[in-house]
């Protein structure tokens, strides 16, 4: 979307009067606050996650809870009210996101974290088993970490060799990829990094037999999804960045990997891939009502388009503030410099080459003005950028908002 579409005088840039004397204490926009001092219509949240929904999405959920009967906060995992729900919602998603036959979608616990553990207690029986991991920012580091609890992880290193920074993805060798591995794991957004694969990697042809597993936690039904192709063993999504609501993983898995026999006899029944197909989704209780939200979020999707459009609206999105930061004369810079990296989804950008003063003035104003989540307190400290997540949430034209208001910062302060 041009930046035309939105004029810069269409934006209130009048600050509150007392803004100078709050700078002596804390601004709520530097504590990392979203409630800004405008109406709720006004705030776009630009938070990492979790974050908001699409409007038409958060308004059918409201509808529902309108309607006579229970909600699906209160129906019983096992009614047929509850299983109409969750059938609905697998079927949604298979649709939209072209999932094959030979492939079971699970809702699991315990987020993208479960999933660190779930994924060699599943496909490694054996601690002495190999998984190679791609490592290539903070999610992968971790994942990889948490791994290496439960079998032997071979990592393929992408940190930069001289600066240790994830800035880049790494050329996947067959001398780096052990035949003997269980699984190939990477991460397909690396949201704290800014790094984004638009197109999942072809395994050398020795190796094609290793599945892939992907954590596609912050990507997920923002583009088309190969799974034969990319011979994908597993995908999972924690919902709370573009499908739905925290305490909610979507974990989609290849039939011929499910079996006991497969498991690490240590593997919990709540994490066990196996038990909970078998069981329908109801070994133990589901998240009931994140379910709804996920198959409503799908609804959505499909109602506009399919993965096809939203992949046009993420790149559209993603495109107007990178243009602002390529055309900035250096005030705005960007880690990534490879474009065909950048993620559509996590923006990071810092202002001067990381003037604080800037910075926390820039927070201000733009919190002022209802954009909230570009800064926010997380257990790696603020960070060194701001970050523009443009989950599905955000529409095209708040993010030509938000690149209205940087293009107008730049020149102000340059």
């Amino acid at each position: 979307m041009p930046l035309e579409v939105i004029q810069a005088d269409t934006l209130d840039t009048r600050i509150q009067p007392d803004t100078q004397s709050k700078l002596s204490r804390p601004h709520p926009a530097l504590l990392g606050s979203l409630t800004p001092n405008v109406s709720p219509e006004q705030v776009i949240n630009f938070s990492p996650g979790p974050t908001s929904l699409p409007k038409a999405v958060e308004q059918t959920i409201t509808d529902n809870f309108n309607k006579p009967g229970l909600t699906s906060l209160a129906l019983s995992h096992r009614s047929p009210q509850f299983i109409a729900i969750l059938e609905h919602t697998i079927a949604a998603t298979k649709r939209v996101m072209n999932i094959p036959d030979d492939y079971e979608v699970l809702f699991t616990h315990g987020g993208g974290h479960g999933q660190f553990a779930a994924l060699p207690l599943n496909l490694c029986k054996n601690q002495s088993d190999i998984a190679t991991y791609v490592v290539n920012g903070t999610w992968s580091e971790r994942g990889r970490d948490e791994a290496q609890k439960y079998c032997q992880v071979n990592t393929i290193d992408g940190s930069n060799t001289q600066t240790g920074q994830y800035n880049d993805f790494p050329q996947l060798t067959e001398a780096d990829i052990d035949p003997d591995s269980k699984y190939l794991y990477l991460c397909s957004n690396e949201t704290v990094n800014g790094i984004e694969l638009h197109h999942l990697p072809t395994l050398p042809v020795s190796r094609q037999h290793i599945p892939l597993v992907v954590d596609a936690s912050s990507d997920f039904s923002t583009k088309p999804i190969d799974w034969h192709r990319s011979n994908i063993g597993v995908l999972f999504a924690c919902a709370s960045k573009n499908i739905g609501h925290p305490g909610l993983t979507l974990t989609i898995v290849r039939r011929d990997l499910l079996g006991q026999d497969k498991a690490s006899p240590l593997c919990p029944g709540v994490f066990n891939y196996t038990t909970n197909s078998d069981a329908g989704n109801l070994w133990n209780t589901p998240a009931t009502f994140n379910i709804e939200v996920v198959g409503i979020l799908m609804d959505w999707l499909d109602e506009n388009g399919g993965v096809e459009a939203n992949k046009q609206r993420a790149i559209a999105k993603s495109q107007v503030i990178y243009d602002v930061i390529d055309n900035s004369n250096g005030f705005y810079s960007t880690p990534i410099t490879d474009k065909s990296l950048r993620s559509r989804m996590n923006l990071p950008f810092n202002i001067k080459g990381g003037n604080s003063e800037l910075t926390d003035q820039f927070l201000i104003e733009s919190w002022e003005l209802g954009m909230v989540g570009l800064r926010t307190l997380t257990p790696f400290g603020v960070g060194d950028y701001l970050r523009a997540s443009l989950y599905n949430g955000v529409t095209e034209q708040q993010a030509t908002s938000l690149a209205v208001f940087m293009q107008r910062f730049a020149h102000d302060n340059s």
